[in-house]
């Protein structure tokens, strides 16, 4: 309780209403003592690329700030921290993840399982929350599958190729057999015909 200050009631109840005054704008300037922007709630990637979660809060005193990210594969806790201090993340995330004090968070060399819902609560010591979500939406590679499709062209291409020489190698056998056996036949027509002159 504060006493009030001495002298007329008048400067008591100036005092008072400054006072009162300040404490309402403090509440309106924060309210509920933190504040969370998200300035870009949907992210498109693509696989192999380093996307950024930027997010943006202010608060009185110190935060913490947690990142969880929902998927259809699951619930997992990426990271935690409380500004200034410790930084706890999650085995899966340790290589991948690197924290900024805005709140902000870089997820490296995303795949198609990082695809979902991120999650982040920024939580202030005397209590009050602020929440917000990021929808982000990984995409395949086009030159990954293009480079599929070459491998794949090359290897039938290769195939047509020796089959295509092996038929050659087939036709040109059957074609020297074909020679041969009509040049047998023609040599024993010939000496048919030879004898049966020799007979008349």
């Amino acid at each position: 309780l504060m006493r009030p200050l001495q002298g007329p009631r008048g400067r008591s109840a100036v005092v008072g209403t400054v006072t009162l005054c300040l404490a309402a704008g403090w509440a309106l300037q924060t309210p509920g003592g933190v504040s969370l922007v998200v300035p870009q709630p949907n992210i498109n990637a693509t696989v192999a690329q380093n996307i950024l979660l930027s997010v943006e809060y202010s608060c009185r005193g110190v935060a913490t700030i947690e990142w969880k990210h929902v998927s259809s594969w699951g619930t997992t806790s990426i990271v935690e921290w409380r500004s200034g201090n410790y930084v706890n993340i999650s085995t899966a995330y340790k290589d991948r993840v690197t924290t900024f004090e805005n709140g902000s968070i870089q997820l490296q060399n995303v795949g198609m399982r990082d695809a979902g819902y991120y999650f982040v609560t920024v939580m202030e010591e005397h209590g009050t929350n602020a929440y917000g979500t990021i929808i982000v939406n990984v995409y395949e590679i086009i030159y990954e599958d293009l480079h599929f499709v070459a491998v794949l062209f090359t290897f039938l291409a290769a195939v047509s190729a020796i089959l295509i020489c092996f038929m050659w190698l087939c036709n040109k056998s059957l074609h020297l057999f074909q020679k041969k056996t009509t040049h047998k036949l023609t040599a024993s027509t010939t000496e048919e015909i030879e004898l049966e002159t020799i007979e008349c």
